[in-house]
């Protein structure tokens, strides 16, 4: 605790003294440009990782990146998101899993029958509003092990967890109405890589590869109206 309060003043000392204005700004209200939803690991930090500054990422975390579908399980995510795009106004959201997920693990020990359940009833629990992929990456369990298995594993959750974002009710609505843009992300704890989702490929790709093919669609769909605010990744 020594340490996190030493921090606690360190940021009221230096921090707060050089961005004064920008804090004065935000206590008259938020405006953020994307929903950040990430897994609650340490080694995560959404603002370092996108460099942004406080204010401009709305962000929900939780074990796994998880997103109970609706009628479901009726708690903060779907709250969280509905707030996001009905109060916010915002209008993309990031979904991001990352290398090494501790939660993804266990879930494949999980279907590989190894976990003790009852040492962690309450994660067992949460977890499963992951085992719709189960079948998926048990089929993989003879053809990938180690970390490829459990990469792949973090990429099918995050696209899992994007198909359970679009069961509420004010994401529906909003992505009915192009309102809304749902990115997949995956980030690379021990490279600082960020992969997306390419549905052309069913691959995750490097962002540079999705954010030149958003440019090649939008460019065929509309080249005379074609803007950089246009392209999104």
């Amino acid at each position: 605790m020594t340490r996190i309060i030493e921090g606690v003043f360190g940021f009221q000392k230096r921090v707060f003294a050089e961005k004064e204005e920008l804090f004065q700004k935000l206590g008259k209200g938020q405006s953020p440009l994307a929903l950040f939803i990430t897994c609650s690991d340490s080694r995560i930090n959404p603002n370092l990782l996108t460099q942004t500054e406080p204010g401009e990422l709305f962000i929900l975390r939780n074990a796994g990146n998880l997103v109970p579908p609706h009628n479901h399980f009726s708690g903060a995510e779907e709250a969280t998101v509905e707030y996001a795009i009905k109060q916010l106004g915002i209008r993309d959201i990031i979904l991001c899993g990352h290398s090494k997920c501790g939660a993804m693990n266990g879930l494949i020990q999980s279907i590989m029958g190894l976990s003790n359940n009852d040492a962690l009833p309450a994660v067992t629990k949460w977890l499963s509003y992951a085992t719709p992929i189960a079948d998926n990456v048990r089929s993989k369990l003879n053809e990938l092990a180690g970390d490829k298995l459990l990469n792949y594993t973090i990429e099918r959750n995050v696209l899992q967890q994007v198909e359970n974002l679009k069961t509420f009710p004010s994401v529906k609505e909003a992505l009915d109405k192009n309102q809304l843009r749902v990115h997949s992300w995956v980030y690379q704890l021990e490279t600082g890589e960020v992969i997306g989702y390419d549905s052309e490929s069913d691959s995750f790709v490097s962002l540079d590869k999705v954010k030149r093919q958003k440019l090649a669609d939008l460019n065929r769909a509309a080249p005379h109206v074609l803007h950089g605010s246009d392209i999104s990744i």
